[in-house]
C-alpha cells in the first residue's frame, strides 16, 4: 500500500508538468488551468477549448482569422471536421452551439484527437520555419485495375449536361492555372539560386535561399527569424516534455470518464482492434523486410557539375518517375473521358427531345 500511494504522489505531482507541457505544444495553447477546469465541465472552460480545437482542425487558421470569426461558426466546423474524422461520441453533435457548454465533451474530443495519431508531429510540422526552398509534387493515386468502375448510382430527377460539361471545363482550367503557377514559382526560385550563386558559406549549398536573400535585402528580418525559431524551440521542448510525461495524463482522463456495461465492451472491442492492428503490422513487416524509407522534406540545391551528391535528391529518377505517372495519368484521364461521354450520352438517351453537341476538343 505504501509503494502505491508514493506512486500516486509522484504521478500527481507530475500531471500539472504533463498538461503544461500539452499546452505549450499546441498552437495558442490554453493555460492548465483550463483543463483541470474542463474535466468538472466547467462552463468558463468552454470557449478556451472551442478555440483551440478550431485552431487545431484548421491548418490554415491563425489567431487573427480566429478572433474575426464568429464563435457559431467555428462550433459548427469543429462539430463538422471531428463528425468527418469518425469521432466516436455523438454527446458534442447534439449539444447546441452556445460556447459555454460541454467543456468535458470539448476535452474528451481534445484527448481523442491526441491519441488516434501523430497530431503534434503534425502541428509542429505545419508551423515549421521554413529556411530552404522546397517545391511539392502533386502525388496522383492511380486505380490498380483501371477497369471500368462499379455500377453508378441513378440520379432522380434531371441533370443539366450544359452544367456537367462547364463543371468540367472549369476544373481542367484550375488545374493548368494550378501547374502553370507552380511551373512559375519553380522559375523563379532557379533565378534567385542562380544570380545568388556563390554566396553561401556552406559548400554544399553554394547559394542562397528565398528566406536568406530576404534577410539580406532588410535586416530587420532577421529578428524575426529569430524570434520564430525561439518560438519554434520552445513548443519542440514542450512536445518532448509532454513525450516524457504523457502517460500521467491519459491515466488522469481516464477518471474522466463514467464506466458502466458499455465501457467494458467498448474496452474489450478496443483490445481486439489493437491486437489486429499489431498482427498486420507484424504481418507487413515480414513481407516487407523493414520499414518504408519516409518521404523527408528536401531543401532545393542547385548543382553545378549536375552530379548529386549522396544526400540529394535523384533529379533523373525523380523525372522518370513523374513521367512514368504522367503517363499513366493520361491514360485514367482518356478512361475517364470516354466513361463521361457514354454516360452523358445514356443520360442524354432518357430526355426525349435533348439534343447533345459535343464540347470543342472531344
Amino acid at each position: 500500500m505504501g509503494r502505491r500511494r508514493r506512486r500516486e504522489d509522484r504521478a500527481a505531482g507530475a500531471l500539472p508538468e504533463a498538461i503544461a507541457a500539452l499546452s505549450r505544444s499546441l498552437p495558442a495553447g490554453p493555460s492548465p488551468e483550463i483543463f483541470r477546469r474542463a474535466k468538472f465541465d466547467r462552463p468558463e472552460a468552454a470557449p478556451a477549448l472551442w478555440q483551440l480545437l478550431f485552431r487545431v482542425l484548421s491548418p490554415l487558421a491563425t489567431d487573427k482569422t480566429g478572433a474575426t470569426l464568429v464563435p457559431e461558426f467555428q462550433v459548427r466546423l469543429v462539430k463538422s471536421v471531428l463528425r468527418s474524422q469518425g469521432y466516436p461520441r455523438s454527446v458534442l453533435a447534439q449539444r447546441s452551439e452556445g460556447n459555454s457548454q460541454s467543456s468535458r465533451e470539448l476535452l474528451l474530443a481534445l484527448s481523442w484527437l491526441l491519441a488516434r495519431g501523430p497530431l503534434l508531429e503534425q502541428l509542429l510540422a505545419q508551423s515549421r520555419v521554413q529556411l530552404g526552398d522546397q517545391v511539392s509534387l502533386f502525388e496522383s493515386v492511380v486505380l490498380a485495375r483501371p477497369g471500368p468502375p462499379a455500377s453508378c448510382m441513378e440520379i432522380e430527377g434531371p441533370v443539366d449536361l450544359h452544367q456537367v460539361q462547364w463543371l468540367m471545363g472549369k476544373l481542367r482550367i484550375r488545374w493548368r492555372q494550378l501547374l502553370s503557377s507552380q511551373q512559375e514559382h519553380c522559375s523563379l526560385l532557379s533565378k534567385i539560386h542562380l544570380y545568388t550563386c556563390g554566396s553561401h558559406s556552406h559548400q554544399r549549398f553554394s547559394h542562397l535561399s528565398v528566406a536568406e536573400t530576404e534577410m539580406l535585402r532588410d535586416p530587420d528580418n532577421t529578428q524575426q527569424l529569430l524570434q520564430a525559431l525561439e518560438c519554434e524551440n520552445v513548443r519542440l521542448e514542450a512536445a518532448l516534455e509532454w513525450r516524457r510525461c504523457e502517460l500521467v495524463f491519459w491515466q488522469w482522463m481516464v477518471s474522466s470518464l463514467g464506466r458502466g456495461p458499455e465501457w467494458i465492451t467498448a474496452r474489450k472491442t478496443l483490445q481486439e482492434t489493437v491486437e489486429q492492428e499489431l498482427t498486420a503490422l507484424q504481418r507487413s513487416w515480414e513481407q516487407s523486410g523493414g520499414p518504408p524509407q519516409l518521404q523527408r522534406p528536401h531543401r532545393l540545391v542547385r548543382s553545378k557539375d549536375g552530379t548529386p551528391g549522396p544526400q540529394d535528391l535523384q533529379a533523373a529518377e525523380m523525372i522518370r518517375m513523374l513521367r512514368t505517372q504522367e503517363a499513366s495519368l493520361d491514360g485514367s484521364l482518356r478512361q475517364l473521358q470516354d466513361q463521361c461521354q457514354q454516360e452523358l450520352a445514356r443520360l442524354a438517351g432518357t430526355l426525349p427531345g435533348l439534343i447533345w453537341i459535343l464540347a470543342p476538343g472531344h
